[in-house]
């Protein structure tokens, strides 16, 4: 599959939506965005690699992970909290870039985030909303490289599904 990846911005509500159609059923999407095990094998652009240290997916658990270089000499922590799930069909979350502890970065913005799964015709799909505090937040991680990092992990999930 193309990676057909739609990345918008709404500026005035400081919200970058990503939507993703993949040729796998709801269930193995769901479970590639929410059992550690399968995350590790995509989330992170390559050349580098997502290593979790610990994940408990229920409402008010967390994911502490890290994205490693292929060098491995570089490490960046980030830890995602768990809002509110509705198994098959949505989670919200708050994304920190932390250290390995889990202490959140305060030089980094949050990330508030909706994670939509919707079946297809041809497999399923996932909206997601991420939204920010203010401007400079939003203009931050869009600075650093989201879009292309997010796109690229994306395309790696496809090659999973495809393996």
């Amino acid at each position: 599959m193309t990676n057909n990846t739609i990345i918008t911005k709404d500026l005035p509500n400081r919200k970058i939506n990503v939507t993703r159609p993949f040729a796998a059923t709801v269930d193995k999407v769901w479970k590639a965005f929410t059992d550690s095990t399968v995350l590790d094998q995509w989330w992170a652009p390559r050349p580098w690699r997502a290593e979790t240290k610990t994940m408990n997916f229920t409402e008010g658990g967390y994911w502490l992970y890290c994205m490693i270089s292929p060098e491995g000499d570089q490490k960046a922590w980030c830890k995602v909290s768990f809002h509110t799930i509705v198994p098959g069909q949505s989670f919200t979350s708050t994304a920190n870039f932390c250290d390995e502890d889990g202490n959140i970065n305060e030089d980094f913005p949050a990330m508030h985030w909706l994670v939509k799964f919707e079946a297809t015709a041809t497999g399923a799909q996932v909206v997601v909303d991420i939204s920010f505090d203010n401007d400079a937040d939003m203009n931050k991680i869009v600075e650093m490289g989201f879009e292309g990092g997010f796109t690229m992990a994306l395309g790696n999930l496809d090659e999973l599904f495809a393996a």
